[in-house]
């Protein structure tokens, strides 16, 4: 990995924990319910975060590559935040909506002729699935970084 690191290593990092995050997400899912799930290659929701392990892991190779104190890692870290608050905070918020709605939809059903389809539950993550996986890309970053 160190010949792609040379190119843009914050980038390369950051892209790197978000498709590893993925991957554990799949074995995850293997290894606890048995079962092969391939959306869990590309779906939301779950643990760990791969938003957060690549906000995180972005954040921290900027950090270490243009300084703790620079304007760019100023902006990378705010951005990282408002993300982080968005997969635990808005999105989880947006998935309790939707598992109401597919219950409203399920008894609606039950009593009436209608044509509606469910709509996808698992968007956002929990305060630990976004709390692990910002400490997976941080990790990474660390030791990845050149």
């Amino acid at each position: 990995m160190d010949g792609i690191l040379e190119w843009n290593p914050a980038l390369i990092i950051a892209l790197f924990a978000l498709l590893t995050a993925q991957m554990i997400k799949f074995g995850w899912t293997l290894l606890a319910a048995r079962r092969v799930d391939f959306t869990r290659l590309t779906g939301m929701g779950g643990m760990p975060s791969s938003h957060a392990a690549a906000v995180s892991a972005l954040s921290t190779a900027v950090g270490l590559e243009a300084g703790w104190t620079s304007p760019l890692f100023g902006a990378v870290a705010f951005i990282s935040l408002l993300i982080l608050y968005d997969a635990a905070g808005i999105r989880q918020a947006a998935s309790v909506q939707a598992r109401l709605l597919n219950k409203m939809i399920e008894d609606l059903k039950a009593h009436h002729t209608i044509r509606a389809e469910r709509v996808v539950e698992s968007l956002g993550h929990t305060v630990a699935e976004v709390a692990v996986g910002a400490a997976y890309g941080v990790t990474l970053a660390l030791v990845l970084y050149p």
